[in-house]
């Protein structure tokens, strides 16, 4: 069996202090709360229980100067979570730089694998 490809996947993260920070895994799930309209289903997406899930989006909406993530309540709505303007540029500026970054290491990357098995 042939082994894997190696694949060269970066890691962003910025910190503003000890505690308070930005990252693939908050970042994954502002994608899924856009892709569902809800917490609750990102969560189970990512299997991650839902007060982890809001426990991060608490700590995305205090990072920020606006809101990522707004919540309505249940009801007859059934209520939902969407993001944000901010929540919807924070996520397109990290995924730019996370491309950016794998461009900028390209020719890197390659001369790294070559020294692989």
């Amino acid at each position: 069996m042939k082994p894997a490809a190696a694949k060269l996947l970066p890691r962003l993260r910025f910190h503003r202090n000890e505690t308070q920070f930005f990252g693939p895994g908050k970042a994954e799930l502002l994608h899924y709360i856009a892709a569902t309209g809800s917490i609750r289903v990102a969560a189970q997406e990512m299997e991650m229980s839902y007060q982890r899930a809001w426990s991060l989006v608490q700590q995305m909406n205090d990072l920020f100067s606006a809101p990522l993530v707004v919540m309505a309540r249940g009801g007859g709505a059934g209520g939902g979570a969407s993001l944000t303007a901010t929540g919807q540029e924070v996520l397109s500026l990290y995924t730019a730089m996370e491309q950016s970054c794998l461009t900028a290491t390209r020719p890197q990357w390659a001369a790294l694998r070559k020294l692989m098995k």
